[in-house]
């Protein structure tokens, strides 16, 4: 059995981070049994640093340290890459243009999913990068789906969220209220789903018992990490 080995860029944050080493090995467990795992590269980065150029829009130096983060991973034997995070894919191109081996993109996932169950209307959750550029919306869109933000304010409550609170691993009830309250208004909005555009987002929502059909890019891009390291095992 041939397992191909993935090379995982964390660390932004660790909390969901350590969702994707669950969900990756637990999906390769189910589908071989026994005592079967992942072979998995984990290079995990310090927020911190990495956060503070994000909000300084300093993003060549966020593709500097990501870049020399996919070449080390790439050098111990990874076939392939993960990047877990949604806003990190902001730098998503210097990192394919930097290394020869294929990016899983959580944009081009999420967009199959979207696009398999005849989804046409979504609204999109995350960081004020990720809602207002075009690295993961676009993606959708070039699928044929109509990609709606929150309001600003909400959008900008959010990203206070997401930053100040998930990133630390910090649930607050207030911040599952407020998600409820904008997955609400989007289905006021005739959206056919709500895509959890952030990694941390799936904290504060359960997926399973929202008002409309919440796609998690966090289960989603697991999921085809699992596809792709057992492909040649298949």
């Amino acid at each position: 059995m041939a397992l191909r080995k993935l090379g995982m860029i964390g660390g932004t944050s660790w909390f969901s981070t350590a969702m994707y080493y669950e969900q990756i090995n637990r999906g390769v467990a189910k589908r071989f049994g026994g005592l079967t795992s992942a072979p998995l590269l984990l290079e995990s980065l310090d927020m911190a640093p990495v956060a503070a150029l994000e909000l300084a829009d300093e993003w060549d130096r966020v593709a500097e340290i990501v870049t020399a983060s996919a070449r080390r991973l790439e050098a111990a034997g990874a076939e392939g890459l993960l990047l877990c995070s949604n806003t990190m894919h902001k730098v998503a191109d210097a990192i394919e243009a930097a290394v020869s081996v294929p990016l899983i993109h959580i944009g081009d996932v999420t967009a199959d999913r979207l696009a398999a169950d005849g989804v046409r209307r979504a609204g999109l959750l995350g960081t004020r990068f990720t809602v207002s550029e075009p690295f993961i919306r676009g993606r959708l869109e070039a699928r044929g789906i109509k990609v709606t933000p929150p309001n600003p304010a909400t959008a900008q409550e959010i990203d206070r969220i997401i930053f100040e609170e998930l990133a630390k691993g910090q649930v607050l009830r207030n911040s599952q209220r407020r998600l409820k309250t904008c997955l609400t208004e989007m289905m006021q909005a005739r959206q056919q789903a709500a895509v959890l555009g952030c990694t941390e987002l799936v904290l504060l929502v359960d997926p399973g018992a929202a008002v409309l059909p919440v796609y998690d890019t966090t289960a989603l891009h697991a999921q085809a990490a699992v596809e792709w390291i057992t492909a040649a095992a298949a």
